[in-house]
């Protein structure tokens, strides 16, 4: 029960998001109605992603520094359920986009951004996969993950305020912030991003023990 209480926690979190975030009042806001309610999603979801992409990048620095295989589970694990979430969040937008901006892809600089972020962790995927050995595999991993973290923050935090953007806060746009201050978003918005993050990392956790697990299988099987 000590170990479990953050997973308890988590779905809890979860089902306060989607019960509340379906069904608690919202601000009645020009054009975007109902459909602000998929901040509690399409935004939250890309918070825990980044918030994971950060554990990722934290434990690729440690693998470099000590070279324990340990190490480089983690930062592929949190990286695999970081992607996913981005899939899932670019989904959401994409829903939310239809609804507001009249089409699912609009090319709006921050999609696009997303978009090729997006890919560059898809590519890490494939750049591991490239490679047989284990260390190499997991110091070449770890120096490209890195570079991606510190590429995507600018690409779509940064880059898509110094042009037009669809998107709030973004593009001379003001953010949720500034229509509503005293907004209930807020009552949602926030425990949301908690359950996506929890929710990652429990899947990350439960995918490091598998490859644990595996590779001490393996290990066993080449001994015995």
């Amino acid at each position: 029960m000590r170990q479990s209480w953050w997973k308890i926690l988590t779905v809890l979190l979860l089902v306060y998001t989607l019960v509340a975030g379906l069904m608690l009042e919202v601000p009645r806001l020009p054009i975007l109605n109902e459909t602000i309610r998929a901040l509690h999603f399409h935004v939250t979801m890309w918070f825990g992603m980044i918030l994971m992409l950060g554990v990722a990048s934290f434990y690729s620095i440690r693998y470099l520094r000590s070279n324990r295989i340990q190490d480089d589970d983690v930062a592929v694990e949190f990286t695999h359920a970081a992607i996913l979430f981005g899939i899932l969040g670019i989904a959401t937008g994409m829903l939310w986009a239809k609804f507001t901006w009249g089409e699912y892809w609009s090319g709006d600089p921050k999609q696009n951004a997303s978009a090729i972020g997006l890919l560059m962790y898809m590519a890490y995927v494939v750049l591991r996969g490239s490679m047989t050995d284990a260390q190499q595999r997991g110091r070449v991993s770890a120096v490209y993950n890195l570079f991606a973290f510190a590429a995507f923050i600018p690409l779509i935090f940064v880059l898509p305020r110094l042009t037009d953007s669809l998107h709030p806060g973004n593009g001379g746009n003001p953010g949720f912030n500034a229509y509503d201050l005293d907004s209930k978003l807020r009552l949602v918005f926030y425990p949301a991003i908690l359950a996506w993050t929890l929710l990652g990392t429990w899947m990350a956790t439960q995918r490091i023990r598998l490859r644990r697990i595996s590779r001490e299988i393996e290990e066993k099987l080449l001994n015995s």
